[in-house]
């Protein structure tokens, strides 16, 4: 259910371009994610910062892209949250010392503490990757395949979840074995 509630705006958005337009679509996706907000707040009965932070950034960039009519605005969000966040772990990572996947998922996940340190770095990278593909996509190509993009670019964070799995899958400390 979480995973269908996650993908709901951007299907909607997709939906609404291949419709009408990138303007109606934007309008779309704010009111979905806004949406999707509420009942993620009513079910769980907090937001977790990346969520504010999408929030926040879906309708700053689509408010933009409406108000001064250009599609640029709302195909920058992405590149912009990627790049805050691959910015914001390395420099907790590398400044504070601190690890936020750690410190966000710790109470889930029993890992030893370089699983941890590898973990955040990889999602440094992803970050930058994302970011880096969807500015090139953004810049160098039609809003269209744009769109195309966004929909079907959902495979990348798909695999990286099921390889950044498997990486800690061996390393996860049960409850049924004793620690060695």
């Amino acid at each position: 259910m979480k995973l269908i509630l996650d993908f709901f705006p951007i299907l909607l958005f997709f939906g609404a371009y291949k419709l009408a337009d990138i303007y109606v679509a934007t309008g779309v996706l704010m009111a979905a994610t806004v949406l999707q907000m509420a009942i993620t707040y009513a079910t769980e009965r907090k937001l977790q910062t990346m969520q504010k932070a999408t929030l926040v950034l879906i309708l700053l960039f689509g408010t933009l892209t409406l108000v001064l009519h250009d599609d640029r605005f709302i195909k920058w969000k992405p590149t912009v949250l990627y790049g805050a966040m691959a910015i914001a772990l390395a420099v907790a990572l590398w400044g504070f010392r601190k690890n936020f996947l750690q410190t966000m998922l710790g109470a889930q996940l029993q890992l030893p503490q370089r699983i941890w340190t590898h973990l955040n770095i990889a999602w440094i990278g992803y970050c930058l990757f994302m970011s880096l593909i969807n500015a090139y996509v953004a810049l160098y190509f039609s809003t269209e395949a744009w769109v195309n993009f966004k929909l079907w670019g959902y495979a990348f964070p798909i695999v990286f979840l099921i390889a950044q799995g498997l990486y800690i899958s061996p390393h996860l400390k049960s409850e049924d074995k004793p620690a060695a």
